[in-house]
């Protein structure tokens, strides 16, 4: 099997010889999330799902995440679910980052291998299967879908990064690019979880400040992230959450590319008391 472009963590522990010093941080602007700290025993079970456990490193609470749950989902041979979503509010994507499963949206059956995506609408019946020999290991984004009279409700999809062009940034040749799976106009939708491309030497050349509240897990790569009032090294596996006007800028130094999968909450009031 060849190697997966994603990092996906594989749980196990440290050695008892380890130090302790880490890079993990929670402050009310921001947190990291080191890849090494998802270990085993920070693993969470999931109702009605066979043979999985996941790693939750996002969740609705003060001073954490307001509008987004996020969960690494680790799914054995023969493990998943065939009602993985209790929520009816609850819309979600997936997205694969190791190994192969096979997911069923409205009776309609897909097999999403590395790089798949799939969008759940809020109340769609879907299930999830890992018919494979291996694990398979993928993120899983929730929000309660904000919906709008006169505005219809999103369709589910399902697609592959590889199939989806990445969108230049203005002015930066190139250099820093998004993959959107949705249309950023698409009133129907009121998150977004793209994916974000550095190369070398590229950077966010101001500090962005703005009303969306983020999520980013470093799929490939390295940089130096502004957070805040602090520069923080980050690597594939890790995980950063950023709450609304946190301010933020990066620097990708090399030697490779460095990309993140982001969610962000749009296209909605503000929502006032």
């Amino acid at each position: 099997m060849s190697k997966s472009p994603y990092y996906a963590p594989q749980g196990g522990l440290p050695p008892q010889t380890q130090l302790l010093t880490d890079r993990a941080m929670f402050t009310d602007a921001y947190a990291v999330i080191p890849r090494g700290t998802m270990t085993d025993i920070v693993t969470s079970n999931l109702p009605l799902w066979d043979n999985t456990r996941a790693w939750v490193i996002a969740r609705p609470m003060s001073g954490f995440a307001e509008s987004f749950s996020h969960y690494i989902t680790e799914v054995s041979p023969g493990g998943g679910s065939q009602k993985p979503e209790l929520d009816p509010r609850a819309q979600g994507v997936v997205f694969v980052v190791e190994g192969t499963c096979q997911i069923t949206i409205e009776g309609a059956t897909h097999t999403l291998n590395e790089g798949g995506y799939a969008f759940l609408p809020a109340g769609c019946d879907w299930q999830l299967r890992n018919l494979s020999d291996a694990p398979v290991r993928f993120h899983w984004v929730r929000k309660a879908y904000d919906a709008v009279p006169g505005i219809d409700a999103p369709e589910a999809f399902v697609t592959n990064e590889k199939d989806v062009s990445p969108n230049a940034m203005p002015d930066t040749d190139g250099k820093w690019a998004t993959t959107r799976f949705v249309e950023p106009d698409d009133m129907r939708h009121d998150m977004h979880v793209n994916i974000v491309t550095f190369e070398p030497g590229a950077v966010i050349p101001f500090a962005e400040t703005h009303v969306m509240e983020h999520g980013l897990y470093v799929l490939e790569g390295k940089a130096v992230y502004r957070l805040n009032q602090d520069w923080v090294e980050v690597e594939a596996g890790d995980y950063m959450w950023l709450r609304a006007f946190c301010p933020q800028a990066c620097y990708a130094g090399g030697p490779g590319r460095f990309r993140y999968l982001l969610y962000k909450d749009v296209n909605r009031h503000m929502k006032l008391g």
